[in-house]
């Protein structure tokens, strides 16, 4: 497996405040990783430093086998980026505009392509500035998928998508991971993550606290699950880190089916607070 983004020990200071704090990260060629964590965490920072967009004052990086500081036009057209809010363009019906970015690319998707895979072909000829909320967005994704990137950064896509929209990006997403597409998500969906990631990371005040798959991060597949059953019209629950075990003995005390059984684990959100809480009471 080969590595599309290789990081270690990243720094960036503003004055007495470290944005990032040591960073070390590892994302796998034609893998999903999601970055999570709280507003001020260093992730909008961490990812422009990965694009090339801002300088670090540490450690070293590589994207596509490049340092994004000394990267150029060349390698800049290996990469597409979609940031949280983009402006322009509307002066430009939305067909003018993915085919114009499309032709800064040496070997760009056809655009009326991407534009059918992003949901904006009945907005072919609709001027930018006639885009819902929603449909901004998805032309923000077409501007950088059009010009077929190795290695494609998001940064909080899904803002503004109702819920279905939302799931019909995923599966967006899914295409470009199959088609060998790699892919650092940022969002504050937990939901997104988990249905969307191969791998997972929490930053919290600069430094990753927890890398994993969203089923394993933080032990999650290790903990103790919740099982409740209903028991002389009383709701009962155990916790316990063998809940199959647990449940044939419930199943031979009631001799067969168990009233309201329920297995549960921590769920990714569970997880998630309890990492950027530890990180909170450690910091104080």
């Amino acid at each position: 497996m080969t590595t599309a983004l290789r990081v270690r020990g990243l720094r960036k200071e503003y004055g007495d405040a470290k944005a990032l704090d040591g960073v070390d990260l590892d994302v796998a060629t034609g893998e999903i990783f999601a970055l999570l964590g709280p507003n001020a965490a260093g992730k909008s920072t961490a990812v422009e430093i990965l694009e090339g967009l801002r300088d670090r004052d540490g450690g070293e990086v590589s994207v596509l086998g490049t340092d994004p500081a000394r990267a150029d036009h060349r390698w800049r057209a290996r990469v597409g980026v979609v940031l949280q809010e983009t402006r322009g363009f509307t002066t430009l019906r939305v067909g003018e505009a993915v085919r114009q970015f499309g032709a800064y690319y040496p070997a760009g998707r056809d655009p009326d392509e991407v534009i059918a895979a992003v949901g904006l072909t009945k907005q072919t000829r609709t001027l930018t500035s006639r885009l819902s909320g929603g449909q901004r967005r998805r032309l923000d994704v077409a501007l950088g998928i059009v010009g077929d990137p190795e290695l494609l950064f998001l940064d909080e896509p899904t803002t503004g998508f109702d819920p279905a929209a939302r799931r019909q990006f995923w599966e967006l997403i899914r295409s470009l991971r199959s088609s060998g597409t790699t892919v650092l998500l940022t969002t504050h969906y937990l939901e997104e993550a988990e249905a969307l990631a191969d791998q997972v990371g929490v930053l919290v005040a600069g430094r990753l606290v927890a890398v994993g798959a969203p089923d394993r991060l933080g032990g999650r597949d290790q903990a103790e699950a919740v099982v409740a059953w209903e028991e002389d019209g009383r709701r009962r629950e155990r916790r316990t880190a063998e809940p199959t075990r647990f449940i044939a003995e419930l199943g031979t005390l009631f001799r067969g089916e168990v009233p309201g059984l329920s297995v549960t684990r921590p769920s990714l959100e569970d997880i998630y607070l309890g990492l950027i809480g530890a990180q909170d009471e450690g910091g104080r």
